[in-house]
């Protein structure tokens, strides 16, 4: 028996929000680290983020970053990019397209600051950018920051390179595989459309 989504727009997008919602919550959901593909020119550059928000209502998703890496170097010269979510056991793949939006030390990142626990606060504190080349291996902390020995007002310093990169949609194509026939749709966010795509 074929899922109630097999061939039903509406119920598409009831599976695919529900997924991305409990990702947010659900630590062990596939959904929760998504690919992020950013690009401009001849720099492409892709890794894993951890999806720490999931808004239906204005087709937002978003994660967070250091201001000092990379990506957020290659989002100020393009903010087109792309997330990949897959998870094996449901068979389903989602393809992201966004437009990114650069969070620092402002109201979005204020609220994402408070809810950021204390364990996850050390890695805004390294002295070097993520990236740096170093001469032997490291963390990029001090022993003090590896060993959690620093206090919830000795981490308020990591605020300043806390960054939050707000994803908002601009399509989602839909891949579900199934033995019987693959199924495959887009939305297209933008200009409010949706159709079916041959898999």
């Amino acid at each position: 028996m074929q899922p109630a989504y097999y061939e039903n727009f509406e119920e598409i997008q009831k599976k695919l929000w529900f997924m991305l919602d409990d990702a947010v919550i659900n630590r062990s959901s596939p959904f929760r680290i998504p690919v992020f593909i950013c690009a401009n020119q001849n720099e492409i550059d892709g890794r894993i983020v951890v999806l720490r928000k999931s808004d239906k209502s204005n087709n937002v998703l978003q994660f967070h970053t250091d201001l000092r890496s990379q990506k957020v170097d290659i989002l100020r010269k393009n903010k087109n990019a792309s997330l990949v979510f897959y998870d094996k056991e449901e068979k389903i793949q989602l393809r992201v397209k966004v437009i990114c939006e650069i969070n620092n030390k402002n109201s979005v990142t204020e609220e994402a600051w408070k809810k950021t626990q204390h364990i996850s606060r050390r890695c805004y504190l390294t002295d070097d950018a993520p990236g740096s080349v170093s001469g032997k291996p490291t963390s990029g902390m001090i022993s003090k920051l590896e060993d959690f020995d620093y206090t919830m007002e000795q981490s308020e310093k990591g605020y300043e390179n806390f960054t939050v990169i707000k994803c908002n949609i601009k399509s989602i194509e839909w891949l579900y595989l199934a033995a019987k026939g693959h199924r495959r749709a887009i939305f297209d966010i933008e200009n409010k459309k949706q159709n079916w795509l041959v898999p």
